[in-house]
């Protein structure tokens, strides 16, 4: 019988460790979160002509055009070239939120099943499936998975 709260669990390891790691990388990961919401990520496109000034979560925060981007008789390059900033600068935030954050979520996937599964490209490259339905008749998943 569960008595709720001894030392050690059955498996022989201490649920209250288990409980403080986890409080642990909950402050963790919230401190990087807050970390990244503080920090400003650049992208530009066409040399420098359009910036892009983007929130480590990657919130639009400005928008610098340089005056030899702007051509009124052929606005569809400038918008290109926004586009292209934006893009750029949220691709670069990206980068910086998975470093910071890598190892924090990689830490989920240690000891409990199911957990910090692979990502889109794992699974193109054969990595084992990931958490979710898989297709029916599809050839991922495991037997038993999504009987559809």
């Amino acid at each position: 019988m569960f008595d709720g709260g001894g030392s050690q669990g059955a498996g022989g390891f201490d649920m209250s460790d288990l409980l403080a790691q986890a409080q642990q990388m909950q402050n963790q990961l919230m401190e990087a979160q807050a970390n990244l919401e503080s920090q400003e990520i650049e992208g530009s496109a066409g040399g420098g002509l359009v910036t892009a000034l983007v929130s480590g979560t990657g919130e639009l925060l400005s928008l610098t055009i340089h005056p030899q981007a702007v051509d009124p008789d052929d606005t569809e390059t400038l918008a290109d070239l926004i586009v292209a900033a934006v893009r750029d600068a949220s691709e670069n935030a990206k980068e910086v939120a998975a470093r910071a954050m890598g190892p924090l979520a990689g830490g989920l996937g240690g000891g409990l099943p199911g957990l910090g599964g692979p990502t889109d490209d794992d699974a193109a490259e054969g990595g084992r499936p990931g958490i979710g339905f898989t297709n029916p008749g599809g050839t991922t998943g495991l037997p038993g998975q999504n009987p559809g």
